[in-house]
């Protein structure tokens, strides 16, 4: 089959599928090996870049979607959705980056981390679609452990966790609390080499 065919089908399975497809699915459906089908997306990428069209193919894991480019949000809000938008305050924010860095937390976990009760966060956030349960924890009563979902990723434009920006090496005083004061210096003389 020749490669414009391959394009056009699929476009039209990504547009028409409304979620994530995996590479599986398009593998068994073309008999073609995965690093063809990978690189025939990629080209299809490329070339909706290029024509600077209103949509665009992201991944995410092993899986491919069909979405409108982020950057036009504001444009289709007004005609799609009328709803407000959801807001996530600063502690379902900090919540959220706490499971995203620790997939396989438990409620406890991230209290600890906290400092407060992180249920209200955990109920928005899974109302949001953006953590979903991981299963139990081998921990005395077996509680539940969350991670981020998919839609996590695709929001915020990542491939995999792997994409995460890295956390800075941090140290702890005697009170086992971070030692603000040595990031900001380790920061400034990062900015220095960089200069220099």
């Amino acid at each position: 089959m020749e490669i414009e065919k391959v394009k056009s089908i699929i476009e039209a399975i990504l547009f028409a599928a409304g979620r994530p497809v995996s590479i599986k699915e398009l593998i068994i459906l073309f008999e073609l090996p995965k690093e063809a089908l990978e690189n025939i997306i990629l080209l299809m990428k490329e070339e909706y870049k290029e024509t600077n069209r209103g949509i665009e193919i992201i991944k995410i894991e092993d899986k491919y979607q069909l979405c409108t480019k982020k950057e036009l949000y504001e444009y289709i809000y007004q005609i799609i959705d009328k709803r407000a938008k959801p807001n996530l305050s600063n502690a379902a924010l900090e919540t959220l980056s706490i499971i995203a860095y620790n997939p396989q937390i438990t409620r406890a976990e991230i209290e600890a981390i906290r400092g407060v009760s992180a249920d209200a966060c955990i109920y928005k956030l899974l109302e949001f679609g953006l953590i979903e349960e991981a299963g139990k924890s081998d921990l005395p009563g077996k509680p539940m452990t969350y991670k981020t979902s998919n839609e996590f990723l695709k929001m915020f434009g990542y491939t995999s966790l792997n994409d995460l920006p890295h956390l800075p090496k941090y140290k702890l005083d005697e009170n086992q609390q971070i030692i603000i004061d040595d990031i900001i210096e380790n920061k400034e003389e990062k900015s220095d080499e960089e200069e220099g």
